[in-house]
């Protein structure tokens, strides 16, 4: 595969990623017959977040990016700065980095805060949410889709190497998200990532996000915490399955919400943003429409599907005009075609290794 196209393909992912984090921001929390309601349809166009989003309290602005985008893109910074890998020091650095200087720290889902604030403070993280005086943690704790919705770049940087881009993903999933659901969730989408640079059909990403989880689940039972609770995979097999059978955008959306989920739960968010990515064929901007109409987590599933969808299909496919306003918005905070050029130096030269 030629620079050329890396570079594509990686710049869309990296786009699309916050086109979608964008478009979704407005409509997180909401329902999906009050997203309905409000655009006419699914969402298609950038419009300002309202004050009962976590946007709009954050004083966010149309076509801006949140802690999704924002955390994925520190994150691909800090593997350019490392030559393509990043150890579990340089993953907590990166962390508090994005923490102390990103002006979407405000944004900080459930299971970062509390990580980051032990960090600070030189406390064990390993006592975040633990009950009592005893090790064992809260069910609750690390199980939620934060290391998903970044982790695009340890795929984009091993461009076709599923193996590696699940043991980069987990270095970034601790210590905050150390459940095995968490990181088979980030797993898939670092796999599926990786895979959308050296194929062109969205049938192969899809296996690789179930290879993906398999993997993750594997790794988090010698490296996590392996609780109670739904298991990714099987919401993962649910969500694929309503996607394959369904016949109609809002019959597909009502089914994907009412038996997966789409809450910040990583075995909800991320099987629904896998399952959307199959059923809109990896089309961009039915991906990440699609994603933002779901309800809910609307901000993180069309984050991790624009991830996804922008890899396989490329920036050159991108819908121009959204593109274009969201460069505008964005730019000041992030050089992406820079950023994008570097990533694909990396992989181009671990394609030829």
């Amino acid at each position: 595969m030629s620079t050329h196209t890396l570079h594509d393909r990686i710049a869309g992912s990296l786009l699309l990623a916050g086109m979608g984090d964008a478009l979704g921001a407005p409509t997180e929390q909401w329902s999906m017959a009050e997203i309905l309601a409000a655009h006419g349809g699914l969402v298609a166009g950038f419009v300002t977040p309202t004050v009962d989003t976590f946007a709009g309290a954050n004083a966010g602005k149309r076509a801006e990016v949140t802690d999704d985008a924002s955390q994925m893109y520190y994150l691909a910074r800090a593997l350019v700065r490392g030559g393509g890998r990043l150890d579990a020091a340089g993953w907590v650095a990166c962390l508090l980095d994005w923490a102390d200087t990103s002006p979407k720290a405000g944004f900080m889902g459930p299971s970062t805060v509390g990580i980051v604030a032990a960090l600070r403070a030189g406390t064990d993280p390993a006592l975040v949410g633990v009950i009592g005086q005893s090790r064992r943690k809260m069910t609750t704790i690390g199980t939620t889709n934060g290391a998903a919705m970044r982790v695009a770049p340890a795929g984009l940087v091993h461009p076709g190497d599923l193996d590696a881009a699940c043991a980069q993903a987990l270095v970034t999933c601790l210590p905050s998200h150390d459940t095995d659901v968490a990181i088979a969730a980030a797993c898939a989408i670092a796999a599926g990532t990786a895979r959308t640079l050296v194929t062109d059909d969205i049938a192969d990403v899809i296996t690789a996000c179930i290879e993906g989880g398999r993997q993750g689940a594997a790794l988090a039972a010698r490296h996590a915490r392996v609780g109670p609770g739904p298991r990714f995979q099987a919401r993962l097999d649910l969500a694929l399955e309503i996607a394959a059978r369904a016949t109609d955008d809002l019959t597909f959306l009502e089914a994907l919400d009412a038996q997966v989920g789409a809450s910040v739960l990583a075995a909800e968010s991320v099987p629904a943003a896998i399952a959307i990515l199959a059923y809109a064929k990896g089309d961009p901007l039915r991906t990440i429409a699609l994603s933002a109409t779901i309800g809910n987590d609307t901000d993180s599933i069309a984050t991790m599907a624009g991830a996804l969808a922008g890899a396989l299909r490329g920036a050159s496919a991108l819908p121009a005009g959204l593109t274009a306003e969201f460069r505008a918005v964005n730019a000041v905070d992030y050089d992406l075609d820079a950023l994008a050029a570097e990533l694909a130096a990396i992989a181009q030269r671990r394609l030829a290794a």
